[in-house]
């Protein structure tokens, strides 16, 4: 934990800093960075840390080599050369302290109807002590959170002695390649930060996620004669319940993982879009649903796909049609590892006192049955990696919002996590 008087001087400028920190996270928010549509906002983040001083360093996903690496994910449909990723580094004028990476992944979830929004959705509307928007709390917070936290160590005067890297990545909500994609740019450092919004917490482990889409064909016929024909909605709907049978044998598997023994049913299964047929009185031709289940980290990928195909297969064998026109199966987006952080790091020692001097209170621990970025750095690259930031509510859901209090405190709780991991200059 840093001394009480850097402690003071960082609080002091986090709330000198906290209006213009509120406005750049509503600037954020008002660009709809859905997937494909991020490089405005991207290319508005590297000139603002361009303009703080930042060396910047902004690449594509088609200028690194993700077809070699094989915890890469399919990304069906979007382009990479349309992925723009941001690396901000600020470096130490010597080699003494630690380095320390700090990402944030820029891309949102689809809104939804805009009607259903109390406010409209990227507008970044401040009320009561909120601001509003889709992507405010997942994770644009955090992304306002470590650009101020280093204004707060700029402001109070003090410099870090290790060399920083904030990193604003695509693809977090569907591949994960935008995380990937900065090790494979060669950026490293001994730990990093993921600012998503955990409340103040500090993510112990959380589960992966496979995308897949199944595509059915059936016989389309008048409605008038439609049992001699098929509809391959229905077929679906037997696929999706055997899916859903699938995923409770899975859950009781997970009664034996370590680290989620005790959470009910950590792992999800989700038809999350539907679309087939062609017309309201012929039985649909075709129908293809995408579809995310989870798994636990004590889970193998391959194994867990191997299990949907096998139930796939078992549930159309059992059915006149399918039986003799197979579904398909394309897995198309996450084939994401669970990850655990495991406890007593110096990384997460550092933070947890960190914590302490910004919250007054002992830093708890949660278990996430959704995944994030931490498992590239943790999982397959060795170096700590925490899952810590501010919080909120409404995730994927309609009144998205952020509790600007929360982001307050944790911007400096983080400016105070680097300032004592890093170490600083002019104290």
């Amino acid at each position: 934990m840093p001394d009480t008087g850097i402690l003071d001087r960082l609080r002091a400028a986090v709330d000198a800093n906290f209006e213009a920190e509120t406005a750049f996270l509503a600037d954020l928010v008002r660009f709809p960075s859905l997937r494909g549509r991020e490089a405005p906002l991207q290319d508005w983040f590297a000139r603002a840390m361009a303009a703080r001083g930042y060396q910047v360093d902004r690449f594509t996903l088609a200028e690194v080599p993700l077809e070699a690496h094989e915890k890469a994910a399919p990304m069906v449909g979007v382009d990479p050369a349309g992925s723009v990723q941001v690396v901000a580094t600020r470096r130490a004028r010597g080699a003494g302290g630690r380095s320390l990476i700090i990402q944030g992944h820029i891309d949102v979830v689809p809104e939804g109807p805009a009607e259903m929004w109390t406010h409209p959705p990227y507008a970044g509307v401040v009320r009561d002590g909120w601001l509003y928007g889709r992507g405010a709390n997942d994770m644009k917070a955090g992304v306002a959170a470590m650009v101020f936290a280093m204004d707060a160590l700029r402001d109070a005067g003090l410099t870090p002695a290790g060399d920083i890297h904030l990193q604003t990545v695509t693809e977090e909500e569907s591949t994960g390649n935008g995380a990937l994609s900065t090790l494979l740019r060669g950026y490293r450092a001994d730990a990093c930060l993921i600012p998503e919004p955990t409340g103040g917490t500090i993510t112990r482990a959380h589960t992966g996620t496979l995308w897949f889409r199944l595509r059915v064909r059936g016989v389309p016929v008048h409605v008038a004669v439609a049992d001699t024909g098929t509809n391959a909605i229905l077929s679906v709907m037997h696929l999706i319940r055997a899916l859903q049978e699938h995923t409770a044998a899975l859950n009781e598997r997970a009664k034996e993982d370590p680290s989620f023994s005790a959470v009910r049913n950590p792992i999800k299964f989700n038809p999350g879009i539907i679309r087939g047929g062609d017309w309201a009185s012929s039985t649909p031709a075709w129908c293809e649903v995408d579809c995310r289940i989870g798994l636990t980290p004590s889970m193998e990928v391959a194994e867990v796909m191997r299990g949907v195909e096998r139930a796939v297969e078992a549930a159309r064998a059992g059915d006149a049609f399918l039986a003799n026109n197979p579904p398909k199966i394309t897995w198309h987006g996450f084939q994401a590892d669970g990850y655990v952080l495991e406890p007593g790091s110096e990384a997460e020692r550092v933070l947890a006192g960190a914590h302490r001097a910004a919250f007054g209170a002992e830093m708890e621990e949660r278990l996430s049955t959704a995944v994030n970025d931490t498992r590239y750095y943790g999982r397959y690259y060795a170096m700590p990696a925490l899952c810590y930031g501010p919080g909120g509510e409404g995730n994927h859901g309609f009144d998205e919002r952020t509790n600007l209090e929360l982001l307050r405190k944790t911007t400096l709780s983080m400016a105070a996590f680097i300032a004592d991991w890093c170490g600083v200059e002019g104290a």
